[in-house]
Order: C-alpha cells, then structure tokens, then sequence
C-alpha cells in the first residue's frame, strides 16, 4: 500500500526558498545559479546513500531552484545518471571565497551557508522511506567539511552562535524553537515562576561548540554527530506524519577511565534536549552502589527511585558489568531486570547509559539477552596519547591562570609523553593529568611560599621543579650512590 506524504514537493521548495532567500540577505543573490547546482549534487550525494534514486527524488530534486532562478526539468534516468558520476563530497569554490572574505571582515557569511545547507539536507533526507545513518553520516561529512574551511581560514567563531531564526529559516520556527520542551511540575502543568527562576540552558551551538573542544575522540565526536542528524530527521518525519521505524537510543561507552565517557554523556543529554528529544537533558550518574541494596525486595524500590530521578535525561551507569558478576542469586541480577523493563516503558524520554572497561562490558552484554537487544549503539573511547595528555594539561593550567614557563613546557611533554608510553592497565588518563595537575599545584606553592615579596607573575609562572616530584628523584639516585659506595 503506498505512503501518503504530506509534505508535497511544492512545499519543500517553499522551505528551500525560504532559506537561500534568507542567505541571500546577508550574502549575494548573484551566488543563486552555482548554489543551486551545488545543493543539487548535495542531494544527489544524500539519496545515492539512501539505496538508490527514485520518482520522489526527482519530484524533489526539480525544486532546487532560487527566486528568479529557472525550475529544473530533471527526469528520472537523468538523474540516475548525474548520481552516478558523484563522488566524493567536494566544497564549491565559492565557498572558499566566502570564508576568505569573512576572515577579513570579521563576518560570519560562510558559517551561515553551512546552517542553511543543514537544513535544506535535513528535510531532504526525511523525504525518504526510512532515514539511515549513512545518510545522517553524508550531513555530518558535508557539514564538517565545510566548518574545516571556516576553521582554516580564521573565520569568526560567535560564542552565541547565530540565531537561526534571523539567518537560516524554513519559514516556520526553528527546528529549536519548535521543540523545546516546557518547563514541568509535578503535576505536569507549566509553571512560569519557576521556569524563570532556572538558569539558562546552553543552546544547541554551545553544546555542539563544547563538544568540538574536546581533547582527541574524533570518531566518538563524528557517531554522535551522525546520531543527532538521524534524530533531528526523524522529528521532522514525525513532525510531517511520516512513518519512523522504532529506534532505540540506548547507549554503550567502552574505554579506561578518564577518556571523556561522562563529559560527553553529559554532553549528549543537554543536546537531545535542545532538539526535543528529551524534555529536560539532566545526567544521574551511578555505579553498583547507587542501584542495589542489601536485602531482598529493596533493590528494585532503589533503581526504580534513580530511574524516577533520570527522567527526562540521561541515567549514566559507570562499571555497569558489577551488576552481573556476583552470580545467579546477587541483587545486581534485580537491578538489571529493573532497568530492561525502564527502558522499554520510558524510552520516549529516558536514555541509559552503561560504561566500562571494553572487556568486561561485552561480557555484560551477553549476559543477558535483553541487554544486547536494548544497546546497539557503541562508543569507543580509546587511551590519550602523550600529546593529548599535555594538551589537556594545559587547559587546566589555562583554566586556572597558571603560565608554564618555555623550559616547563619541555618538561610537561617528556612527563606525559613518558607516562603514556608507560602506561600500565590502571592508567587514569584525564584523572592522572588531574592528579599532576594538583600536585604540580602543591609543589609550586611551596616555592613561591617561601618567596620575600611574590609578584602576580611568581604567583601564575610554572617552573621545571613545579613538575618534578622530589622523593621520585631521589630513588632514582640511590641505586647510582649505593653502587659508587
């Protein structure tokens, strides 16, 4: 039985109008015949990920034109031939010049072409009978293409980030605005006092902005990119009364500790809340301890309470595999139970994630049939490197007002360099950069404690011996003295 659309082709080329036109306010009409023709192979890109081209994408495909701008006549073996001969994503030339002459201006033209590219994509992509993450995959390469040029050039990075319903629109309210969820009581009416008393959640942007800063985890940064494209299409199907195949948003963080596992849980959270995925974004992080009692019976009340508390957000299960190795008759066994039953009855608007060492979470999985039917999405977060280490290092010390002088620096990278060369399967990673961090805080205020009359710069420079611990030095020479005796 075919699927009745409601959205016709002749509304979405109200949309793409509605967007270039808005572009066109800021940056020139005269770009029309090269944007259109590049947006046309943007689509061609999207659908050819999609399993092939079809009659609605040439109904689709014919309506990529701007004001003034002559309709296409596209039929479908033409278009199946032009997909043929796409290949790789290509950014156009006129885009470099954008981005070279907002460098110069301090403009941020470029950056809004990219706004405006993802959402013409993303209503292109719901046009489909399914989305699939390769497609949701072609928006994040598209997108993260063209911000590299942006990046390279030196355009400028607003930390507000541009309001979309100034710039980028389809002529209805953002995708935002359209599904920012309402502040809720108890009894699931809105109350204005309170939502004016709470503090003003980071916007979209930010997130995505908070995200990009992050140290190393290029590909976990590129999955969850790919994830929230996917999702952002899946609303607008829904939005337009589309069909949209179950999908379950549970998640899977394998790495040692100190990767960035519940930063970007966190991180994920309020995302999925600026978008309308969730109605509140807060993360409840647990372990074993804050889910199972010590008697029968109470510990299902007990993870039924953190479940109540996550509502809305994200619950984060840090060493989750300690839930299922004390046996058939441990409570941990019930608290699992617990949380199948909580994420099949509040998967609408609960994600839980579980996190651990790689090795014993795969064993977790298979333990139970339930919990491998639940969890199909899985995020790697591999060891940092020396260089990472350092950088990290250094934003705590930026963070904090503390200048490494040029010779402290040298010693800051051959310390982490070695450490992670070193490393043994108890390595902390951000945790043992924390720990130097605190220690090379401890040492330096010693030195400068026993200064007469200690200067700001004394107060916020950082010296070789700031980093060297004492009591190690010594050890190392001992054996040397001994063997000279």
């Amino acid at each position: 039985m075919p699927t009745t659309w409601t959205r016709s082709p002749e509304e979405f080329h109200k949309i793409y109008v509605a967007n270039t036109d808005a572009f066109y306010r800021i940056g020139s009409a005269s770009l029309a015949p090269d944007l259109d023709e590049f947006m046309t192979r943007c689509a061609l890109g999207l659908w050819a990920r999609s399993g092939g081209i079809n009659q609605r994408h040439v109904d689709m495909a014919n309506q990529i034109y701007s004001r003034n701008q002559p309709k296409p006549t596209w039929l479908l073996w033409t278009l199946v031939s032009a997909a043929g001969k796409e290949e790789a994503f290509l950014p156009p030339v006129f885009f470099w010049n954008l981005a070279e002459s907002d460098a110069k201006r301090g403009s941020e033209t470029s950056r809004t072409f990219v706004r405006m590219l993802t959402n013409i994509l993303l209503y292109l992509a719901a046009t489909d009978d399914d989305v699939t993450y390769e497609e949701a995959g072609f928006i994040t390469e598209c997108t993260d293409r063209l911000t590299a040029i942006c990046d390279t050039t030196g355009v400028k990075k607003s930390r507000e980030g541009l309001n979309p319903l100034d710039f980028v629109t389809s002529a209805e309210p953002s995708f935002q605005e359209k599904h920012k969820p309402q502040a809720q009581t108890s009894g699931g009416e809105a109350k204005p006092d309170q939502a004016k008393a709470e503090e003003p959640r980071p916007s979209f942007e930010e997130l995505m902005e908070q995200l990009e800063d992050l140290v190393g985890l290029d590909e976990v940064k590129k999955d969850i990119k790919n994830l929230i494209n996917l999702v952002k299409v899946r609303k607008l199907r829904k939005d337009a009364e589309l069909p949209v195949p179950p999908m379950s948003l549970h998640m899977v963080f394998m790495g040692n500790p100190g990767t960035g596992k519940t930063t970007v849980a966190r991180l994920l959270g309020g995302l999925y809340a600026s978008i309308g995925v969730l109605s509140k974004g807060q993360l409840v992080e647990v372990d074993r301890s804050g889910l199972v009692a010590g008697y029968v019976g109470q510990t299902a009340l007990k993870t039924q309470e953190v479940i109540k508390s996550a509502l809305g957000g994200v619950l984060f299960i840090d060493e989750a595999y300690s839930l299922s190795s004390g046996g058939e008759n441990d409570f941990g066994r019930e608290a699992i139970e617990t949380l199948l039953k909580a994420m099949e009855d509040h998967r609408d608007d609960l994600i839980i994630i579980v996190a651990g060492y790689t090795g014993p979470m795969t064993n977790f999985l298979n333990s139970n049939p339930g919990l491998e039917s639940r969890f199909n999405k899985y995020f790697y977060f591999p060891d940092y490197n020396g260089e990472q280490l350092v950088s990290i290092f250094k934003i705590q010390c930026k963070k904090n007002q503390y200048v490494l002088t040029e010779e402290a620096e040298k010693a800051a990278v051959e310390m982490f360099t070695q450490l992670y060369e070193e490393r043994s399967e108890n390595f902390g990673n951000g945790r043992d950069v924390r720990n130097c961090f605190e220690d090379m805080v401890v040492r330096q205020a010693n030195r400068v404690a026993a200064m007469d009359a200690p200067t700001k710069e004394d107060l916020m420079a950082v010296l070789p011996e700031d980093l060297e611990d004492p009591e190690e030095e010594e050890a190392e020479e001992a054996p040397e003295e001994k063997s000279e005796e």
